[in-house]
C-alpha cells in the first residue's frame, strides 16, 4: 500500500529531528517550502505539522512558523486531542449541545488563574459532547478574552472549542489535573447519569508563552471514556 502524502512529510520531518537536522528551538522548514519541496498541497502539509504538534514535537507559532520543540531526556506526555476528532477516528457520529455561552466577571479564583483582574471579563461555555448519541464529555470552559476575543461568536456544535483555539491563539504548555471523583449534580443532569456515578475528571490549563489562554474542567462519565498518553525512556 502506498504511503499517504502527508505521512511521508510528517516522517521526513521527524527523522529530521530525531538526527538533529533541526536542534530544539529552531525553525523548521515553512509550509510553503514543504509544498514546494514535495509536490503536494497545503492541507497535506499542515495535517502532517499538526500531527508532529499533537505528538509533542514541533510547536507552531501562528504567523512565525513552526519550531522544533524542547525535548527532555525522558517524556512523558498526554495528547492534547480534538474529541471531534477523535471520536470521528474511531468511525463514530459526534455532536454537542451547547449549554451556555456567555461574558461573565472573573471570581477572584478565576481571575488567578488565567492572570486576570478579579472582576474582570472572561468567555464561558458549557458544552456536552455525544459519540453517536451518548454523553461522553461535559465541558466546563472559561476562556481569557484576550487570546481568543471572537470566541464567543463561534457555533460550537460545528467546531469543538479545542479546534478552534488551537487555531487562533496556539499554545506552549498545558497542564493537567486528573482525578476520578463524582460529578456535580448539574454535571450528572447533563451527562444524564447518577450523581453516585464515577467520573474521569481532566482539569485542563493552556498557556500561550506567558498569556493563560483556557481553564476547562472535563468531566466524563468513568463507564464510557479511557485516556491514552506515551511513555518515552
Amino acid at each position: 500500500m502506498a504511503t499517504a502524502p502527508y505521512a511521508r512529510v510528517k516522517q521526513f520531518l521527524k527523522d529530521g529531528l530525531q538526527q538533529g537536522v533541526w536542534p530544539p528551538g529552531t525553525l523548521m522548514p515553512s509550509e510553503a517550502e514543504l509544498v514546494t519541496q514535495f509536490g503536494v498541497s497545503r492541507m497535506t502539509i499542515t495535517r502532517a505539522l499538526n500531527e508532529l504538534r499533537s505528538e509533542g514535537l514541533v510547536e507552531r507559532v501562528q504567523g512565525v512558523g513552526t519550531f522544533a520543540a524542547h525535548l527532555g531526556p525522558v517524556s512523558s506526555s498526554l495528547t492534547l486531542r480534538d474529541l471531534h476528532e477523535e471520536i470521528t477516528g474511531r468511525g463514530h457520529r459526534h455532536h454537542a449541545l451547547v449549554h451556555l455561552a456567555q461574558q461573565e466577571p472573573a471570581t477572584s479564583a478565576l481571575a488567578q488563574r488565567l492572570c486576570l483582574a478579579t472582576g474582570a471579563a472572561v468567555f464561558h461555555t458549557l458544552i456536552v459532547h455525544y459519540e453517536n448519541g451518548v454523553a461522553l464529555q461535559c465541558e466546563d470552559r472559561y476562556v481569557n478574552p484576550a487570546c481568543a476575543p471572537d470566541y464567543l461568536q463561534q457555533d460550537f456544535t460545528q467546531l469543538t472549542p479545542t479546534h478552534y483555539l488551537l487555531q487562533v491563539a496556539p499554545l506552549w504548555e498545558a497542564q493537567y489535573a486528573i482525578e476520578a471523583d463524582r460529578p456535580t449534580a448539574q454535571e450528572a443532569r447533563l451527562l444524564g447519569i447518577a450523581p453516585t456515578d464515577p467520573c474521569l475528571i481532566i482539569v485542563r490549563r493552556t498557556v500561550n508563552r506567558d498569556t493563560p489562554i483556557t481553564l476547562a474542567r472535563l468531566v466524563h462519565p468513568g463507564a464510557r471514556y479511557q485516556i491514552h498518553g506515551q511513555f518515552k525512556p
